[in-house]
């Protein structure tokens, strides 16, 4: 008679106990055991490690995986959430089986060993692995959001989803994905029905009160105004994807040398474009989209041109608007006009940015990406396949929040629907021009840097911060998968990953040829670097500032009431006061804003692996270095921050979240 030595892990999560009793059975190269009760009269209580013996008649040689068995006890209907079991052998040898998921009544579960495989080199476990990936096929299924976009889950509520990718307990209770919390909260309620406009900037101001007002807020309310910060916000606010290198002006936007002589202090604008220092941002993916109704009242949407300047003292100022793709028919602005009229080109510019950062570089290219790369890896990936594990940190929650934003932000009643230009009909739209246009260069920040041609540009913190982090999440993936993969040719032989990599293409890039799939190994690094810094520090970047950057209504304005001047002169503050949002649609939006940027109690920073699905030695290893290097990191940005009027704070690791999970 040998024992083995179970211990075993109950989740911490709400009703993760159970007075079930559980039935254990362990399969080995030489043997498996009878069925035994595992747990008996013990109840397996939330939270708890529990530890029991299993007998067996003889030594079962390596094992390889253990089925668990839910029989009720006596009508309850109560389940089980495994964290994992660790099994120590009569040899002394200890196994680690993951699990991290819940164990229904009268139902079987197959739990293989933490030691990463692959399909091609265990060919004793394609059985399970085929098993495991049928399940999670069936559990998760796609549907067609919208023709000519990545495509989604089909469940249509998150309370369809399977429970071990719904919220946990700790995060549900405390995020209700509705806007109106958050109006509470910042003791808004009063205002939530006019549709009068604002008096004043000043009355605008009053409406937060000082204990939600940040560092940023204060800065953003001094200065929004100011060209630096205009220019600021393009490298360092919430949308630094937009802004590239202008080498020859485009021909639908004809500014002169004349119009930019003051700006430029009398350089040529022709040399100062050869020097590198003219910058341009075209959002020419708005152009035709019809501004949505708010409130009873056509808004209006414009597709601006914006060329600026980066000054010998590293500031980015801009130096002409013109408020359409048409020339001509638009007038040019520049900073010399009367004040006015600048200040509400630039005012109409901010509102293009809201509705490309929500819908094009928030929406689309971190959650619904993020979206199809948690369905690919978890309908293509087993558990003990190594990128599953690598992975799995990254895809935490990001189901049930893309269901609660069709669900609450972009349908007919979601709050982006109701109180943005963009809303209605035109966000498909947006979406569809926005997925057309995706690359997969454009995902790969060296390669996004280099193809804007901002290497070199100064005080882009966003860069900075972001290029670190790529490199450190590179290295790591990196050493992982060399770890595991040897060759190009397991690379090619893997058929998961190669089912993985083929989903990813088709259900999200939709098979264009400009989102080339990886072939070799060191592809292969790339690409899941891309994936991570994804599902993490883009989504962070986009994301964490919008109640900072949004909360002061006119730097980012979410919908218009007026349409854009066709001449100048005729501005004035109540023409501003005007076309500005209204009261209503102004403390909605904060609202939102609010919801989209708050950090739950259980947020989970990048480089925090909660559950141990590695346990070889080599992994853990690197999963310790990867957390140093971000350490280091998070502490040269808090340094580099200290130094600032402005701190960049969107890119510290201990910020960014592993996955897109807010």
């Amino acid at each position: 008679m040998v024992v083995y030595k179970l211990t075993v892990y109950t989740g911490n999560r709400l009703m993760a106990g159970t007075i079930h009793h559980i039935y254990i059975q362990l399969f080995g190269t030489n043997g498996l055991t009878q069925q035994q009760s595992l747990n008996g009269c013990t109840i397996l209580a939330q939270g708890s490690v529990n530890r029991f013996d299993l007998h067996t008649d003889a030594p079962l040689g390596d094992l390889i995986s253990m089925k668990l068995y839910s029989k009720a006890f006596l009508t309850t209907e109560d389940e089980w959430f495994c964290d994992k079991i660790s099994v120590t052998t009569p040899e002394s040898a200890e196994v680690l089986f993951p699990c991290y998921r819940w164990l229904h009544r009268r139902t079987k579960m197959t739990l293989v060993p933490a030691t990463a495989t692959f399909v091609f080199t265990n060919p004793m476990n394609q059985r399970q692995r085929m098993s495991q990936l049928n399940e999670s096929r069936r559990n998760f299924g796609w549907s067609l959001y919208a023709q000519g976009l990545p495509q989604v889950i089909s469940y249509k509520t998150p309370f369809d989803l399977p429970a071990e990718v719904q919220f946990s307990f700790t995060k549900d209770t405390e995020f209700v994905f509705t806007a109106l919390q958050q109006i509470i909260i910042l003791k808004l309620t009063g205002w939530t029905d006019s549709k009068s406009q604002w008096k004043s900037f000043r009355e605008l101001d009053e409406i937060l009160l000082q204990p939600l007002r940040s560092q940023t807020y204060e800065y953003i309310q001094k200065h929004w105004k100011e060209d630096k910060f205009f220019g600021y916000q393009l490298l360092n606010g919430i949308n630094p994807m937009m802004i590239q290198r202008c080498s020859k002006l485009p021909e639908n936007f004809p500014v002169t040398e004349k119009m930019v002589k003051d700006s430029l202090r009398g350089r040529s604008l022709e040399v100062e474009m050869k020097n590198g220092n003219i910058f341009l941002c075209d959002y020419k993916i708005l152009d035709g989209l019809m501004g949505n109704v708010v409130n009873g009242r056509q808004q209006y949407l414009t597709a601006p041109l914006v060329l600026l300047y980066c000054n010998p003292e590293g500031s980015m100022l801009p130096i002409a608007i013109q408020l359409g793709q048409k020339a001509g028919v638009n007038p040019i602005f520049i900073p010399t006009d009367p004040e006015h009229d600048w200040l509400l080109a630039k005012i109409f510019v901010r509102n293009a940015e809201f509705s490309v950062h929500e819908v094009d570089f928030h929406l689309l290219r971190t959650h619904l990406l993020a979206e199809v790369f948690t369905m690919a890896t978890l309908r293509n990936l087993p558990t003990m396949h190594p990128l599953f594990k690598l992975l799995f940190p990254h895809i935490r929650y990001t189901l049930q929040i893309n269901i609660m934003a069709r669900n609450r932000l972009i349908s007919k009643d979601g709050s982006i629907t109701l109180y943005a230009a963009i809303g209605g009909d035109s966000v498909p739209k947006l979406l569809r021009r926005a997925t057309a246009s995706l690359t997969y260069s454009s995902l790969c920040l060296p390669d996004n840097i280099s193809e804007r041609g901002l290497e070199k540009v100064p005080n882009y913190y966003y860069r900075e911060d972001g290029m670190r982090l790529w490199n450190i999440i590179n290295e790591f993936v990196e050493r992982v998968l060399t770890h595991y993969y040897k060759s190009d040719g397991e690379v090619k032989n893997d058929s998961e990953l190669q089912c993985w990599i083929k989903e990813i293409f088709c259900k999200g890039f939709l098979k264009r040829k400009s989102t080339e799939k990886p072939q070799s190994l060191k592809d292969l690094v790339k690409f899941v670097t891309m994936v991570i810094f994804t599902a993490s520090a883009q989504h962070a970047s986009v994301n964490n500032g919008q109640f900072e950057f949004g909360c002061w209504m006119p730097n980012f304005p979410s919908a218009l009431r007026e349409p854009p001047p066709n001449e100048k002169g005729q501005t004035t503050e109540q023409t501003i006061l005007e076309t500005l949002p209204d009261v209503s649609t102004t403390v909605h939006t904060m609202a939102v804003l609010r919801l989209l940027s708050s950090i739950s109690s259980d947020h989970y920073p990048l480089g925090y692996f909660p559950e141990e699905w590695f346990e070889e030695e080599v992994p853990c290893k690197l999963i310790k270095k990867f957390q140093v290097d971000l350490k280091s990191l998070s502490d040269l940005i808090k340094k580099r921050n200290a130094t600032l009027e402005l701190p960049y704070t969107y890119l510290d690791p201990e910020n960014v979240d592993n996955s897109v999970a807010i």
